[in-house]
């Protein structure tokens, strides 16, 4: 039986327990949006076609380096309705990593809102992604663009030195030609 707080099923965290997400270290990240709505365009005959929406996706994701110290973005795409991407983390040894800002209006990201219990380290991927989903959410609701959404968490995994990071790389790379078959593809979610 899951865990309830507040007579509500709660939703385990896939992070492990032990684990310093502001340390340094390569994370492949997937986020989805609401409902996996296709809010950032479409794929067509294997190339990703963005909506307004998906180019701000895009321009914000390639600009997280220029809002964090000791951060950096390697492989990533924008997909229909989820972003694929690579989160460097690669600060000098003994040096606190500076606040995180908002990436649209240079606002210091202190807490996650979506986290009421502890505070979230500065430069930490939680904080990093939450920056960017609010800026991406920020900027559509600027524009006219109310109903769109994300959800509320994201998908993260540690990449290893085991080889893997090229694998990853591939899979970000080829991932509009395989949309067709997408686990996160609309027409695949009834199957």
């Amino acid at each position: 039986m899951k865990p309830k707080f507040k007579d509500k099923y709660r939703i385990e965290s896939i992070r492990l327990p032990n684990r310093d997400y502001a340390a340094n270290g390569w994370y492949f990240v997937t986020i989805c949006t609401h409902q996996r709505q296709s809010f950032f365009g479409d794929v067509i005959e294997g190339k990703v076609r963005l909506s307004e929406i998906g180019q701000i996706a895009q321009q914000y994701w390639a600009d997280i380096p220029s809002h964090f110290e000791y951060i950096y973005v390697d492989a990533y795409v924008i997909m229909p309705n989820h972003v694929h991407g690579i989160v460097v983390i690669d600060k000098p040894h003994n040096i606190e990593m500076s606040h995180g800002v908002s990436l649209h209006q240079n606002q210091t990201q202190a807490t996650d809102q979506s986290n009421k219990f502890a505070p979230l380290k500065r430069g930490s991927l939680q904080v990093i992604i939450n920056a960017y989903k609010s800026s991406v959410t920020r900027w559509c609701r600027k524009n006219g663009q109310e109903h769109f959404g994300w959800q509320t968490r994201f998908y993260e995994h540690i990449i290893r030195a085991d080889g893997s990071l090229d694998q990853i790389r591939e899979y970000i790379i080829n991932n509009p030609l395989k949309w067709e078959h997408d686990k996160n593809n609309p027409a695949n979610l009834w199957m």
